[in-house]
This record gives structure tokens, C-alpha cells and sequence, in this order.
């Protein structure tokens, strides 16, 4: 191959693997050459040398992964390793649920600063772009991008008044989304469950939309209903994607509370119907049949106007607080329940702000309600009271048998919704939901090696080429020369999570490397402390 006058050299080599090069093709065996940031070259490299090598046979060797719905926006700020995400293979992060980094207002910087939980900082930045670079010139192990939140320009605007914007307004926000494209913004992400971001129609989601889609950017969003109103939830995403002419994509498709898990079936139709039609409808989850989030999510939203303080002190007027109580215990058409969708003893408490209130921590509601001698509604009140916070918790609403279906549809991608930790230091705090030192080894181990629900090169593809795609990001996480020298080594007979809901803070084993941007960032399945990670911009970025 090479001539016995020249031997290449490399910074790093991987030999004897089998590469897997994210694009759903079938493995091949062969080596793979990186140079600074790039791979450099693919095939029999017998006759180069590296400065550093590799050996990888028997392991399989990939494209890095994307973590679609990365909720790490604050713990890399306190550690910049991200080793829980690290040790699952994951090189890029992308946030931007509803809510995202920038742009912020002054109020909206004070507002942050002052309701920060455990991990305490400076907002140093303002716009998105300024958050980003910001983080990477901290130092980042992985890569990070962001989506801007319809909550984020709605608050920016109005605040959290429950209201439509007037034309006027509107403009502005427009102007906002315009600027957050150019700056390297995604695309729109709403999380349309939260207040503000409930507080938005569908007619002002599809303008934002038509301005993030004349820059080539997409649309992901936590629907307006998980639950009782699924495929209403479903149409409307849907409809915006028809709208604004869009790629729009579901934030972790699921089909939430015992009463809905038929409804599976009938949102998979509904989307392949999209898709059949002509619109470029897809998808991401999580693998497991629990959700986490606060216990904002367990009433009406209108009680949420104003933000945090202005919700507490209703909670605290006598009459608001029964008429709250007697709606969260009726199902309604208008919010959506996860406290109804769960049950107080399906509900856990993972994360309080207040170190009185620490010692409930992995304890259920229903639990937490009978020691309190208290029905589970007045208990959820007065512990955000108490903890001045939304309070962080997990709830069980899905079924395996759904779980099993999302993972075998074609267009489904990977996100974890949680945050990258590890288990020391402040992040001892508070617990989590497994997901976060689980998700994606989960998907390689349990569905892909046990129970055989995708081959491996397809699970490959999902949790990198399939993702870019949907991102619209180009040169990375698929194996080509050229591209980014994001990869990862690892034993597809081993890797395996360990989390549970039990005992959520233990790393996933089987990745043994990990490259970012052509640094070595796991090594032997140890962290080397590098912090290689970029900023990854959108398609309509101007530099």
C-alpha cells in the first residue's frame, strides 16, 4: 500500500478493529488514522506509524455518539468532564428544551442566579453563541450545541405573562430567533408542558419556526401532551412541521400513563403518515420507562404565571391552594398531569435545594405524604414551598412493551434528558434518574445484545449518523476521512449500564476509548482529564 520509501506517520492510530462507520452500512475490519483534529485515513495502515496507537482488536470502532436532549447546561460548568456522558461514548450534547442559554435579559440573569440549586456560578455571558464559547473556553471534554428555546425569545418578550404577543412583539421575537440563527442556534426547541412556554399557540410557534427554517434550522419539542391528549399533541407538532416547512422532530416519544399506552400504535401511524406525505417527521428517546422532571409538571400552569415566586405565593393563598388541590386531582383537557399520569407512590424524589429537606431524597411521594400524615397534593405544596423550587423528581408512566417498539423505529435517535455527573462532590447532593449513567450503553447492552430488537450497526447509526442528520450537522459523527475525529472504541459483549433507580450514580462499563476532536479523552476506560470539546454551530451560522 505504501511505498517502502515512505512511512506515514500519524498522531494516533487505532489497529485491528472492526469499524462501524455510523452510516447503517455493515462493519469492516481495518484501522483508522487521526491527525490533529481529523481522521486522516481508513484501511491497512501496516505501513504507517503513530505517535500514539491503539490496539482494538476484538472492539468495535464508531463514530462518537450524540446525546440529543443533553440537560448538562449547568453541571459542565461545574465539572467540565462530563464523565458520566463520556463513559457512554457521547461527544456531542445538545441542549435546548424549551429553554436554552441566551439570549438573556438582565431580569432573566438575576432570576438565574438567585433560584440556583447546588451548583453555584456566574452568568457571565448573554446570548447563546456567548454561553457556548463561554463553555469552551472553560474547558469541555465534549462537544456542545444548542437548539434556542421558544420558552427562552417568549421570555425575553413577554416574560411570563400568559398571553399572545402583539405584532409588535412578535416581530421582536422574530428578530431574536433571526440573530440566535445567525449565532449558531439549531433550530427551535419547545417544551410546550412548562410555563411560559405552555403559555405559546400554535400560530407563534410556526412564525419562530419559519424564521429558524430560512436558515436551515429544525424544530424539536417536548409535544403539548405525553398523555391523554398524545395525538393531539402529535398533530399539532406535526402541523407546525407542515406550517413552517420544517424538520420537526419529538423530544422522547413517549406514550405517558397507564391509560394511554395503546395510544402507541395509533402516534406511530400517525407519524409514518407524516412521513409518507412528504414531511420530515422524526424522533428521540430515552430507555426507560420512567421520566424526570419537577413537580411543576403535577398542576395547571396558570397557577406557574409570573414565575417561581409568584407561584409560590399562591400556593400559599388559602383558597387558591384548595381550588389547586381539587385540580390536581381531576383529570383536564387544558394541562397536562404527570402526577395524575403516575400516582403518588410511582413518584420519586431525586433533588431538593433546601438541606432540611435533603433527608427525602430517593423517597416516594405516597411515602413522603403518609410520614407527613397529609394527602400527596398538600404534600407536593408545601415541599416546593419549603424548598422554594420546583423540586426535582422522577415519574414511572411507560410501559417495556412501548420502550421496545420506539427502539426499533427507523428514524428514532438517543437523548438522555438528563445531565453529565459522576459520582462525587456536589452531585452527591442530590440523586437522579438512571438515565443519566445509563442511556445509551442500555441501548447497546440490554436491546441490542440481549434482546436482539437492532443489529449493532444500526444501533451505530442511530446514536451518531442518524442524529446528525437530524441536527443537519456536517464532518461529524459518521467515519469518513475528512470528518472530525470523534470516535469511539468499545466491546460490544460488554458494555453495560449499571444504574438503577436504587443506586443511579454508577458508570456504564465496555467503552474503553473515546476521541474528541482527535484528543484521547478516555483511555483504558479512564478519564485523561482533557477537555478537547468545541462549540458545534447550526447551519445558518455566520461567523
Amino acid at each position: 500500500m505504501f511505498s517502502c520509501h515512505s512511512r506515514p506517520t500519524y498522531d494516533l492510530i487505532i489497529r485491528h478493529g472492526t469499524l462501524y462507520d455510523g452510516t447503517g452500512a455493515g462493519p469492516v475490519g481495518g484501522d483508522l488514522a487521526i491527525q490533529g483534529d481529523t481522521i486522516a485515513y481508513m484501511g491497512d495502515l501496516s505501513g504507517a506509524s503513530g505517535a500514539q496507537e491503539i490496539d482494538a482488536r476484538g472492539m468495535a470502532v464508531s463514530p462518537g455518539f450524540i446525546d440529543m436532549q443533553s440537560q448538562s447546561m449547568e453541571t459542565l460548568i461545574q465539572d467540565g468532564r462530563s464523565m458520566s456522558a463520556v463513559k457512554q461514548g457521547v461527544t456531542l450534547e445538545v441542549f435546548g428544551e424549551g429553554e436554552s442559554e441566551g439570549p438573556l435579559t438582565d431580569s432573566m440573569k438575576s432570576y438565574t442566579a438567585l433560584h440556583q440549586g447546588d451548583i453555584k456560578y456566574k452568568v457571565e455571558w448573554t446570548s447563546l453563541k456567548d454561553y457556548l464559547l463561554f463553555m469552551e473556553h472553560k474547558g469541555v471534554s465534549t462537544n456542545i450545541a444548542s437548539y434556542l428555546g421558544a420558552s427562552t425569545i417568549r421570555e425575553n418578550i413577554l416574560g411570563y405573562a400568559k398571553r399572545a404577543p402583539d405584532s409588535a412583539e412578535m416581530s421582536k421575537m422574530k428578530l431574536l430567533v433571526s440573530q440566535g440563527m445567525q449565532e449558531g442556534a439549531l433550530g427551535i426547541g419547545s417544551a410546550l408542558i412548562y410555563a411560559p412556554g405552555t403559555y405559546a399557540k400554535t400560530d407563534e410557534l410556526v412564525e419562530l419556526c419559519q424564521v429558524a427554517a430560512s436558515f436551515g434550522g429544525t424544530y424539536i419539542s417536548h409535544i403539548r401532551s405525553e398523555g391523554d391528549r398524545l395525538l393531539e399533541g402529535a398533530d399539532e407538532l406535526i402541523h407546525i412541521s407542515a406550517s413552517a416547512h420544517i424538520p420537526a422532530i419529538f423530544y422522547h416519544l413517549k406514550a405517558a400513563g397507564r391509560g394511554n399506552w395503546g395510544k402507541m400504535d395509533l402516534l406511530i401511524a400517525k407519524i409514518d403518515s407524516a412521513r409518507k406525505a412528504g414531511l420530515d417527521i422524526s424522533s428521540c428517546m430515552y430507555t426507560y420507562t420512567a421520566g424526570a422532571t419537577g413537580f411543576d409538571a403535577s398542576m395547571p400552569t396558570y397557577v406557574q404565571e409570573g414565575g417561581l415566586d409568584k407561584w409560590i405565593e399562591r400556593l400559599k393563598n388559602p383558597v387558591i391552594r384548595k381550588k389547586i388541590i381539587k385540580e390536581m386531582q381531576t383529570p383536564s383537557p387544558d394541562w397536562e398531569s404527570l402526577y395524575l399520569g403516575a400516582g403518588p407512590d410511582n413518584i420519586i424524589c431525586v433533588g431538593f435545594k433546601e438541606d432540611s429537606l435533603k433527608y427525602l431524597t430517593g423517597k416516594r411521594l405516597g411515602d413522603i405524604a403518609r410520614m407527613r400524615g397529609q394527602g400527596p397534593e398538600e404534600t407536593i405544596i408545601d415541599l416546593i414551598i419549603a424548598d422554594h423550587s420546583r423540586i426535582e423528581v422522577i415519574y414511572f408512566l411507560m410501559n417495556e412493551d412501548n420502550i421496545r417498539k420506539e427502539v426499533r423505529l427507523p428514524y428514532m435517535s438517543f437523548g438522555s434528558d438528563a445531565a453529565s455527573m459522576a459520582p462525587e462532590g456536589v452531585f452527591l447532593k442530590s440523586s437522579t434518574h438512571p438515565r443519566t449513567y445509563g442511556n445509551f450503553a442500555r441501548l447497546l447492552g440490554k436491546y441490542v445484545r440481549e434482546e436482539k430488537l437492532l443489529s449493532l450497526q444500526e444501533a451505530v447509526y442511530r446514536l451518531s449518523g442518524l442524529a446528525a442528520k437530524q441536527l443537519r450537522l456536517k464532518k461529524r459523527n459518521t467515519l469518513r476521512v475528512g470528518n472530525f475525529a470523534d470516535v469511539v472504541i468499545f466491546d460490544p459483549a460488554r458494555v453495560t449500564d449499571h444504574a438503577t433507580f436504587e443506586n443511579p450514580q454508577q458508570f456504564a462499563t465496555g467503552i474503553t476509548s473515546v476521541i474528541i476532536n482527535g484528543k484521547l479523552v478516555l483511555n483504558n476506560g479512564e478519564h485523561t482529564g482533557a477537555k478537547p470539546g468545541r462549540a458545534v454551530f447550526g447551519p445558518g451560522y455566520k461567523p
